[in-house]
């Protein structure tokens, strides 16, 4: 169904929406346990665990709330979320990077909380944002243009998170450490506060939605759900990549202080990665539009695969051809990552051919849930790899740092691929099941 189209200028500032998410995001997916070990110094056992706690209340809340705001069906109220918590957020962000000044238990109890809530709060305002994007336009290039823009505002943010955070924090606090990471954070949370008050007094909702049907008690939808083949093995391959990606992007910090001794390096590679994130898009849409989103997906594999084979047999031990290693396989990520989204959808149609519920609202909630069980799992795995012999991180050998860098996400990258095998969402399938779905319905095109 195609609706009239809206003004630009509302649908891009909607889009940058996602810079301010971003720049929360971002920052606790790179820096975070960072923080935790070389700032707090806290052992990296017990800070991987506190956040692969928080990681994984992440995913429940965020199934919680895509229920919650299903099942009450007062999309109006949307815009008030985003309104009202975009100061809260704010302060949480800041607060999980605010230390206590001591140096026992009290410390892990006090950041674990702090994390926790930030987690909550993410949430709560997160997903309705989400639930936002398809009501802001029913006009299909509208929608295509919000997905481009809010793609390219997340890498921005990205990119500014991974090379700015350190700087940044350093010109704001005439300080280091603590005092740095504490200013940036407060940057951040000022300009992500600002960026969602102005998203919320602009957003419209376009006009003439057509009301949904009445949703299906939620455990009869997560059941329906459950009994989706092509839901569960998309998942189940997405946690695979999720845990490889997340214990290669928690380790490059670590592999560049204490492996390279550059730990200005690790930082700017960071921000590499991220920038390249921005031009392999296109690249990778190009090619799902000629091979189809699976095939991308098994391209993406191989190019990850053959990049870790290459670092794991040679020896490096200078940082830029460790930096070149580290963009081509952030580059072939992006390819796994644009797969996943691009075949997700297709999965709720499959579903309701099986089931006859459809279930858009619970089937992202779990996949929600799932993404952030991958997240904390690989987190466990760079803490377990790093610090399992009982040392402090910085004690391990180069042999151990290259084990969490590449060969862990080796392992992770060939389960991804090859579970993706049994997925059912083959070129063309989706096309058929669309069709079935409306001779079911006596609909036509």
């Amino acid at each position: 169904m195609t609706g009239p189209k809206r003004q630009n200028w509302r649908l891009l500032v909607f889009a940058s929406g996602d810079f301010a998410f971003n720049l929360y995001w971002q920052s606790v997916m790179l820096y975070l346990l960072f923080y935790y070990t070389e700032e707090l110094h806290l052992p990296i056992a017990l800070a991987s665990l506190g956040y692969a706690l928080a990681s994984i209340w992440d995913g429940i809340a965020s199934l919680l709330v895509g229920v919650l705001a299903d099942r009450l069906r007062r999309p109006e109220r949307y815009r008030a979320v985003l309104l009202v918590g975009a100061v809260p957020l704010g302060l949480s962000f800041v607060l999980a990077y605010t230390a206590l000044p001591v140096d026992d238990e009290r410390q892990f109890v006090w950041i674990l909380a702090g994390h926790l809530l930030f987690r909550t709060l993410y949430a709560l305002v997160n997903i309705p944002y989400l639930a936002m994007s398809a009501r802001i336009s029913l006009d299909s290039d509208d929608r295509a243009l919000v997905v481009g823009a809010r793609m390219l505002f997340g890498t921005l943010a990205a990119v500014i998170v991974a090379v700015g955070t350190v700087p940044l924090g350093k010109v704001l606090s005439g300080g280091s450490g603590k005092e740095a990471f504490l200013a940036s954070a407060a940057a951040f949370a000022i300009a992500g506060t600002v960026l969602l008050i102005v998203v919320g007094l602009t957003y419209r909702d376009a006009d003439r939605i057509p009301a949904g049907r009445t949703h299906e008690a939620v455990r009869g939808m997560i059941a329906a759900v459950m009994s989706n083949r092509a839901f569960l093995v998309l998942s189940a391959a997405a946690m695979a990549m999720i845990v490889a990606v997340t214990g290669l992007d928690k380790s490059v910090l670590y592999y560049f202080k204490y492996a390279l001794d550059d730990e200005q390096a690790g930082q700017l590679t960071l921000g590499w990665m991220m920038a390249i994130s921005g031009v392999a898009i296109p690249l990778w849409w190009w090619i799902a539009r000629r091979f189809g989103a699976r095939n991308v997906w098994f391209m993406a594999v191989v190019a990850c695969l053959v990049c870790l084979v290459v670092f794991i047999a040679l020896a490096f031990d200078r940082p830029m051809p460790v930096q070149v290693f580290l963009v081509a396989v952030q580059a072939s990520i992006v390819g796994l990552h644009f797969s996943f989204w691009a075949m997700l959808p297709d999965t709720v149609e499959y579903g309701q051919r099986t089931t006859g519920v459809r279930g858009e609202a619970v089937l992202y909630g779990l996949s929600a849930l799932f993404q952030r069980l991958a997240i904390g799992l690989g987190t466990l795995l760079v803490g377990i790899g790093l610090g399992g012999e009982g040392l402090h991180h910085a004690e391990a050998g180069d042999a151990t740092y290259k084990m969490v860098l590449a060969v862990i996400p080796l392992c992770f990258f060939a389960l991804a691929g090859l579970v993706m095998l049994a997925n059912p969402l083959r070129r063309g399938s989706h096309g058929q099941i669309l069709d079935e779905l409306r001779r079911m319905s006596g609909t036509r095109d």
